[in-house]
Formats: structure tokens, C-alpha cells, sequence
């Protein structure tokens, strides 16, 4: 089908405005069919696109759908940078706070214009974190190839799901993250055996300096991601919680294997609930154009 017009937006570029991770973004066709939106993504040249709905939910929240060449995803933290930057860019506004509705949870959002971009932040919610099995942990990290040397000397793999749970495995620094090269079947067999959206590789921020990661998630369809931003807000989750602390706020860069440099800030805190976090990132929104899937 002839699809309506097509924005691609940069989402979570540097501080420079380099980089970013391609998004599409383009308005919700009743229309359309789930294979019509999971060709939107390779026909716009991204691996992902966002699908934005017209009429708001009745506790408020616009809703947005995300696809990848594979599936539809409940969330897609890089994806809701994008859809909220196009939104303000329509909205033609200094600041837009919204609501928007994904993955069956509707969410507070805000996106500012800034000199480099579009500053959109999003509430990502409670993030429940817990140990892998031996073996959940064994498979993956056997799948990424890592080396004995390879792994952090004193933080381990976890589990964090905002929703959708992926596994966070730390290395021992960015020469170790630069080496990584995943077995991409059986990190997907891996994944699908565990339930797990993908895999979360990084070294941890120290000091003012920012930490470094890359994803993998070949299952459903991206062997790997410019920039996970629901991840980083999984990764200042878990260092909340090891470290005791009341509030952590980190930036982490991807996106340097891929030729795209990208940033993504994300901060936790706690609550009576459990660990809720915000994620953030800058967007560039680049001239829409109209694509055929």
C-alpha cells in the first residue's frame, strides 16, 4: 500500500546534534494492516517506526504503536523521543507536555526546543529487576562471546523489565564492549528461550564520565540498536538499587560501532512503589518524505 507521509527523526543524538538512531514516524492508517506498518520501518531505510493515533484515550494519552520489520513492541523508549519531537514540530510550540498511551500504559511526556534539537524526556515507570538463573545468565553470555576477561569484576548480569525485560551484561570496559561480536542465532534462540526482548552490554558511568553500551536483539529483528534509551533507564534502575543511593541520574553512548554516535540520559528514583525512572534524549527531525511499502 501507498503509505502517507514519512518523517524520519534522529532520536538521541549527541550533545553536538551528530548521530541519533533513524526513526520513522508517520500517522496511524485504520487501513493498514501490522505487515503494512512492519514494512514501514525498511521502506523509510530505519529499524523502527512509530505509527501516531489521532484521537486521545480516555485517561488523556495519544496514542502511539511501534513496529520493527518483526513485531510490534509494547514500548520503544529511542521510538517515544521521535514521536514526541514530531508531535511539538506539528504542535509548532516552544514546550509540549502530553500523555502518550503505549503497550497498554499511558504516560507522561515532555518535549522542549533547544539550539541542537528537541529535548524529550518520558516518564518509563516502575522498572522490576531481578537476578538471572545460572543458566538464563550462562547461555547469554555464551552467545555474545565474551572471553573470560571480558566480563566486570564487581557487577554482575541482571534482569530489567519496564515491561518488556532484557538482560543487562556489564564488561570490564570499552575495549571489552568494542570486541563484542554476538552469534546472532543463538543469542535469539537464547532470548526467545528466556522471554527476553534482548541483550543490554555496557560499562557503568564513573564519575562525570559517561558510561558506554550497545543492544542486541536480534529476535525481533534489530541485530543491533543505534540507541536503546529504554534500556539506560533499565541500567540507572539497577545502579539505584545496588548502590543504595536515593536518586541516580546517568548518560550513557551508543551507537559508535554502527557510525551513529548517540546519547541517552536517564534518571531513577526511589518510590513506595519500587524504582521508577525517567528517560531522555535529543532529537533531530529531519524533512518527511513519502514512502511506498
Amino acid at each position: 500500500m501507498s503509505w502517507p507521509d514519512v518523517t524520519v527523526v534522529d532520536a538521541c543524538v549527541r550533545r553536538d546534534g551528530r548521530g541519533g538512531s533513524p526513526t520513522a514516524v508517520t500517522d496511524h492508517d485504520p487501513a493498514a494492516t501490522d505487515a503494512d506498518r512492519r514494512a514501514v520501518a525498511a521502506a523509510a531505510g530505519t529499524s523502527h517506526a512509530a505509527f501516531l493515533g489521532p484521537e486521545r484515550t480516555p485517561d488523556g494519552g495519544r496514542p502511539v504503536r511501534f513496529f520493527t520489520a518483526t513485531a510490534e513492541l509494547s514500548g520503544c523508549g529511542h521510538g517515544t523521543v521521535a514521536a514526541q519531537a514530531v508531535r511539538l514540530t506539528r504542535a509548532a510550540l516552544g514546550e509540549l507536555n502530553d500523555r502518550q498511551h503505549t503497550g497498554g500504559r499511558t504516560f507522561d511526556t515532555v518535549a522542549i526546543r533547544r539550539p541542537a534539537g528537541i529535548e524529550v524526556w518520558f516518564d518509563q515507570g516502575l522498572v522490576a529487576l531481578r537476578h538471572p538463573a545460572p543458566d538464563e545468565s550462562a547461555a547469554i553470555v555464551a552467545a555474545l562471546g565474551l572471553t573470560a576477561d571480558d566480563p566486570h569484576p564487581t557487577d554482575a548480569p541482571r534482569i530489567a523489565a519496564p515491561g518488556a525485560p532484557r538482560m543487562l551484561v556489564p564488561v570490564h570496559d570499552r575495549s571489552a564492549l568494542l570486541r563484542v561480536h554476538p552469534h546472532l542465532g543463538r543469542l535469539t534462540a537464547a532470548c526467545r528461550r528466556y522471554g527476553l526482548l534482548g541483550c543490554f552490554v555496557y560499562v557503568p558511568p564513573v564519575g562525570d564520565r559517561p558510561g558506554a553500551a550497545r543492544m542486541f536483539a536480534p529476535a525481533i529483528g534489530v541485530d543491533e540498536d543505534v540507541a536503546n534509551a529504554n534500556s539506560t533507564g533499565c541500567l540507572a534502575a539497577h545502579l539505584l538499587d545496588t548502590t543504595g543511593a536515593q536518586t541516580v541520574t546517568i548518560e550513557v553512548e551508543q551507537g559508535d560501532t554502527l557510525g551513529r554516535p548517540a546519547s541517552v540520559l536517564a534518571s531513577a528514583r526511589r518510590e513506595p512503589a519500587g524504582i521508577t525512572t525517567r528517560v531522555g534524549g535529543l532529537a533531530v527531525v529531519r524533512d518527511g518524505h513519502r514512502g511506498d511499502d
